[in-house]
């Protein structure tokens, strides 16, 4: 299975992210993406094959097989990978539309890679909601599909065509549970490191509000300073300059 597309399209949204959205994409691509490359699809190859029950009846093992594992785990795994990294798609999505608008007006729209404002940051926050929410749904759906994190070594299957209760035995269980149990902590950092740069972009947010009332306020407490300081100087100045003007004429 090629990679390259999803390693682009996250190299891609690295230069629009934040520091803590930097190194959520550092997580996924070093402790996702390349362990599953390198190391998860030569564990889980041939899994259905070493698949091993105590029966020869014909489709015994596959009904049994197909009952434990209704998606193979490792895809299961590249298809939260794959989903996960999607939202991140919006924000480059974004971009480009705002560059596009730019070619077509033929003036400045987007402020440009490390400002985010406006149209980008709500579309960079929605985009890290939609990955916890992803990374919630996919951790609770492998809990129920499987009964939990871990490999079991064997089970027991009833289900026909088998002719009784057979014991199944499944391949390299240890190997593949603390795989699995690496891939779900991964995962919960992940949403950690999510929920911490959600914090950080409403924080800075509510910071730059603030600054700016204050500096409204500021400006305008200025502002009428000065217009007490000129209306003052009206009343004390002015009028005998006027007065001694009118008895000179």
């Amino acid at each position: 299975m090629s990679w390259m597309f999803l390693r682009d399209l996250l190299s891609g949204v690295n230069k629009y992210s934040t520091g803590i959205g930097r190194i959520w994409l550092a997580v996924v691509f070093i402790f996702r993406l390349l362990v599953y490359m390198l190391a998860a699809e030569n564990v889980w190859k041939d899994e259905e094959k070493e698949f091993e029950c105590n029966s020869r009846r014909p489709g015994c093992k596959n009904v049994c097989f197909d009952y434990f594992f209704p998606i193979s785990q490792v895809r299961f795994w590249a298809l939260q990978l794959i989903i996960v990294s999607t939202p991140s798609l919006l924000v480059v999505l974004y971009v480009a539309y705002c560059e596009g608008r730019e070619k077509k007006n033929r003036k400045k729209l987007y402020v440009g890679p490390g400002v985010m404002d406006g149209g980008l940051w709500y579309t960079y926050f929605f985009s890290i909601i939609v990955k916890i929410v992803f990374e919630i749904g996919f951790l609770v759906l492998f809990y129920k599909l499987y009964g939990g994190f871990s490999v079991p070594y064997f089970m027991k299957c009833e289900l026909k065509p088998c002719p009784n209760t057979v014991d199944c035995f499944t391949s390299r269980p240890t190997e593949k549970t603390i795989f699995i149990l690496f891939l779900v902590i991964t995962s919960c950092l992940c949403i950690v490191l999510n929920f911490i740069e959600l914090s950080f972009l409403v924080l800075r947010c509510v910071a730059k509000c603030c600054l700016q009332q204050s500096s409204k306020k500021c400006r305008s407490s200025v502002c009428e300073y000065h217009n007490f300081r000129n209306v003052k100087c009206g009343e004390i100045g002015g009028p005998p300059l006027l007065q001694d003007h009118n008895s000179d004429s």
